[in-house]
């Protein structure tokens, strides 16, 4: 059983590979975009990060996204009904959540096969 740790700092690594299931968390660089937008921003950092891992969205297994505010609920699914595989989409849940950088309006966990 070998864990990678893509760009591992102390506090934290970009990613982490497991028995190839990819292990990530995506927020958006955008911070100043209404929520559609950093969804959407976020998102296109998750896709970034699995062709660089040797996968794509289509094997994503698990997402969970952590929302600040509810009424952006409508926003944040244009964005991933737009995004998501078609015939591929993974369990996903919606969380809200107080994030910790006032900016983020979205936060996304995701882990997917390689």
């Amino acid at each position: 059983m070998s864990i990678t740790r893509i760009d591992p700092e102390h506090r934290m690594s970009e990613a982490v590979i497991h028995n190839d299931t990819i292990y990530y968390t995506s927020v958006p660089e955008n911070l100043d975009a209404d929520a559609e937008a950093q969804t959407a921003n976020a998102l296109a950092v998750i896709d970034a990060i699995l062709i660089r891992l040797g996968s794509d969205k289509s094997k994503i297994l698990d997402a969970t996204l952590f929302l600040v505010d509810k009424a952006d609920f409508p926003a944040m699914n244009r964005a991933w009904d737009a995004w998501v595989s078609p015939g591929n989409a993974p369990v996903r849940c919606t969380v809200q959540a107080g994030l910790l950088n006032p900016k983020y309006k979205i936060e996304i966990k995701i882990i997917a096969a390689r």
